[in-house]
């Protein structure tokens, strides 16, 4: 394959991965504590570098590169906006932390608290996903009697007071994308210490996606992968043109 031919179509290829994850923010920019994604390019070796055949800085044609390529996905966790809502039921973290539910018998993070009370009393997720307290039971609420969220995410109710679990990771990167908006952590997470816990009722946590930038990267990825795709059209071209001038010498 020629090498031009080789570098355009990895670089097509890089191109539309990244258009999948802007595709995939840009349906995500109503989705309450949803965290955007971005792509992540590396130069690559030339593909004799890649197998072994040649060294970097060997001075060679295939010291030249092998274009880009998508390395992996990292998650922005910069916290949204918040947005008032007045439904007693929607909760934000003011800073830092992630609310904890259970998905057949898992734990998992979010920042999503857009919650509502389901018919057995307990406090879950829009698709029905117990929120655990600090003691990793689930919430029950009385949705007949008068309760309260307190500043420091406790539901108060009847005199008492149940504290939702908020827990952080040793790291952003400690957290791994799981769907429905969860995080599964792969690394042993801690309370928030009392004095930094808080959370505000009637209130929720928007998006991280800024529409107006992931469309300009979209458009900008979109241009990219065209002209990529333009200088596979001319590779092909030049080597029809090419093999039809060999065949009529011959």
């Amino acid at each position: 394959m020629p090498y031009g031919l080789y570098i355009a179509a990895e670089g097509a290829h890089a191109q539309s991965k990244r258009m999948e994850v802007l595709s995939n923010n840009l349906a995500n920019v109503d989705t309450p504590g949803f965290k955007r994604d971005l792509a992540q390019f590396q130069a690559r070796y030339a593909e004799e570098t890649a197998r072994g055949q040649d060294h970097p800085g060997s001075g060679s044609i295939n010291d030249v590169g092998g274009g880009v390529w998508m390395n992996g996905v990292i998650t922005d966790h910069t916290p949204g906006t918040l947005k008032r809502t007045e439904i007693q039921t929607d909760m934000a973290i003011n800073g830092e932390g992630y609310f904890v539910v259970q998905k057949d018998g898992q734990n998992y993070l979010t920042r999503a608290g857009n919650f509502m009370v389901n018919s057995n009393g307990l406090l879950v997720t829009q698709t029905g996903m117990p929120v655990l307290s600090d003691g990793g039971a689930p919430v029950p609420i009385n949705a007949g009697t008068p309760w309260k969220v307190s500043s420091d995410g406790a539901i108060e109710q009847d005199g008492g007071k149940t504290y939702l679990a908020l827990v952080r990771p040793p790291s952003p990167a400690e957290l791994k994308k799981h769907g429905e908006n969860l995080f599964q952590p792969l690394a042993a997470t801690t309370p928030v210490p009392t004095e930094l816990r808080s959370v505000q009722e009637g209130y929720l946590e928007m998006s991280g996606v800024r529409p107006t930038l992931e469309m300009l990267e979209l458009i900008e990825t979109s241009r990219a992968f065209e002209m990529n795709v333009s200088m596979i059209r001319n590779h092909d071209a030049m080597l029809n043109s090419l093999v039809n001038r060999v065949l009529r010498q011959s």
